[in-house]
């Protein structure tokens, strides 16, 4: 069987300037990267466009093992929509070094439904993840250096916030001690992932440059000795970390493999951060196409759940209409079905499955939303088994397709773009029934999301959890603006619960909060539940071992 770079290899790419003439750009408008990258001005946004867009949400059953493929999804029923005659446009999330280096490979899509060129887009792309990463450690630096100039002044932080971050998965850096030797003033920090950096959700919620650095501005580094927030504008270099992120905040145009256009910005993870692709890359999308799809990553009580609460709550989008993809395959381990089995069939397996489907499509619906369900078809996969999701979903009232777009591009999603498009004109979206409100208080957000979204029966807030809860109160409690912010919960993405290791649809479970962390440049509370790190690891044996240049050519990314 062909690799995804192999059949990449196949397509004959169109020139950035042929993508963009082909949504009404005038190529002078562009800023091309190479032949086949460019970035795209946000003033090319137009609200009023954006209002008479068709947006649609691809989401997924709670992931396994045994992989979804949300992406390529996506990126499928983008193809499929231009099949059927429909003007698509997809917006999709930047890979991240760590888990194409680490545990899967490419986040490009895969088989014929891929984003072009994937090697580029993989790796470095137009340096949107550098940019993040340089921009968070500048913070980082200027931060020590003032502490370090300012000391016989007596200035002193009683908390630091800010650590530091890196895009790769390296788990010996989660704690660390600066400072040594003299060389400055010792502390203890440590680093998080480069998708889970405040400044990559501000990049991805903020809608112009002026509130990019507004944005900035506001992020809370730490506390001084008498018990005030100290932000970065008070250290005065919003400027100079705007000027690192100002390419950054462009939107990325590519293309698929079937020449649809693409915008690919911004890559927050969805167990540590809001996991969506960026708001201006999502307008930008909606002004220059009828139908958008965009993703929102891992399952839906993750990905979706933050993409209504925090990116639409934001910036007032209405989509029309979500998709949640499952395969057989990850049915039966949410049944009980070991790995080493899933590809034979198994019944009872695929049954007793379904009830994490059908969980999300409940909470999907909850949210006011028309849902369809895509099986993402696998070459072990019998027509029995495919026929007992259909008849559920049909039980159900939701719409059912098959997506074979992997082995057939464009054709083999066009059953599914024709029940998008049949489902959106039969059923009006209504409005977003939030799973909280912005009144509520951080407790109750925090419980809301658990007990209705993961089926939670409460929520626990350990010592430490507790401690920054009052803390935070005390210090923020009279300022309505930030209680107001929504909550965006870490936790593992294999399980409703916070144990990754309970699959399936369990009910009866408390979430533990173990920490809160106070955003205030992008506007969240996050809340650290169980033993989810902002750091992951690399697994025993990372993809890097297996990515090479041979004859040239890269392989082993994907």
């Amino acid at each position: 069987m062909k690799t995804d770079i192999q059949i990449a290899r196949e397509c004959q790419l169109d020139h950035i300037n042929d993508i963009a003439s082909r949504l009404g750009i005038e190529p002078e408008k562009i800023e091309p990267y190479g032949r086949y990258m460019a970035k795209v001005p946000i003033s090319m946004i137009d609200e009023k466009q954006v209002k008479k867009s068709r947006l649609i949400l691809v989401t997924a059953i709670s992931p396994t093992k045994a992989g979804i493929g949300k992406t390529t999804v996506s990126i499928g029923l983008s193809l499929g929509l231009n099949k059927i005659g429909k003007r698509a446009v997809v917006a999709l999330r930047e890979p991240s070094l760590g888990p194409c280096f680490g545990i899967k490979g490419g986040a490009a899509g895969g088989g014929y439904a891929q984003v072009l060129p994937m090697e580029k887009i993989n790796l470095h792309f137009t340096g949107d993840f550098h940019a993040v990463t340089s921009a968070h450690n500048t913070i980082s630096a200027l931060l020590d250096n003032y502490l370090y100039q300012h000391r016989k002044d007596g200035f002193s932080l009683r908390e630091i916030y800010w650590k530091r971050v890196l895009d790769v998965n390296d788990r010996a850096l989660r704690n660390i001690v600066t400072g040594l030797r003299g060389d400055g003033i010792v502390s203890e920090t440590g680093f998080d992932i480069t998708s889970a950096s405040e400044l990559m959700a501000i990049l991805c919620l903020a809608t112009s440059e002026e509130d990019l650095q507004h944005r900035i501005e506001n992020i809370l580094l730490g506390i001084t000795s008498d018990g005030k927030p100290f932000r970065v504008s008070d250290l005065g270099v919003a400027g100079a970390i705007t000027v690192l992120l100002r390419d950054a905040l462009m939107p990325n145009l590519v293309q698929t493999m079937e020449h649809t256009p693409a915008f690919i910005h911004g890559g927050p993870f969805a167990n540590i951060a809001h996991g969506c692709s960026s708001v201006l890359a999502t307008k930008m999308a909606m002004t220059l196409g009828d139908y958008v799809v965009t993703e929102a990553g891992f399952g839906a009580d993750l990905g979706a759940e933050k993409f209504f609460d925090i990116k639409c709550r934001k910036a007032g989008l209405q989509p029309c209409l979500v998709v949640i993809v499952a395969t057989t395959q990850g049915l039966k381990m949410h049944g009980g079905v070991a790995l080493e089995a899933i590809k034979e069939p198994n019944m009872k397996g695929l049954k007793e499955g379904l009830k994490n489907l059908n969980r999300h499509i409940n909470n999907m619906q909850g949210f006011g939303q028309p849902v369809v369900v895509t099986l993402n078809r696998y070459d072990s996969d019998v027509d029995e088994e495919i026929d007992v999701v259909r008849r559920n979903c049909e039980a159900l009232g939701v719409g059912f397709a098959v997506n074979e777009a992997f082995l057939k591009g464009g054709e083999g999603a066009v059953e599914l773009a024709q029940t998008v498009v049949d489902t959106i004109d039969r059923i009006k979206a209504l409005p977003i029934h939030y799973a909280y409100t912005e009144s509520d208080s951080i407790e109750d957000k925090i419980e809301k999301v658990c007990k209705r979204i993961y089926g939670a029966a409460g929520i626990e807030f350990t010592k430490t959890g507790k401690k920054k809860l009052e803390s935070l109160k005390a210090m923020f409690g009279d300022d309505e603006r930030i209680m107001r912010y929504p909550v965006c919960i870490a936790k593992t993405q294999f399980s409703f619960t916070a144990d990754s290791t309970r699959y399936g649809s369990p009910e009866g479970f408390t979430i533990r909060i173990r920490d809160l962390i106070l955003n205030c440049g992008s506007e969240m509370i996050v809340a650290i539940a169980g033993d989810m790190l902002r750091m992951p690891g690399l697994p025993k044996s990372p993809q890097a071992e297996r990515i090479i240049i041979e004859n040239g050519e890269i392989e082993g990314l994907s």
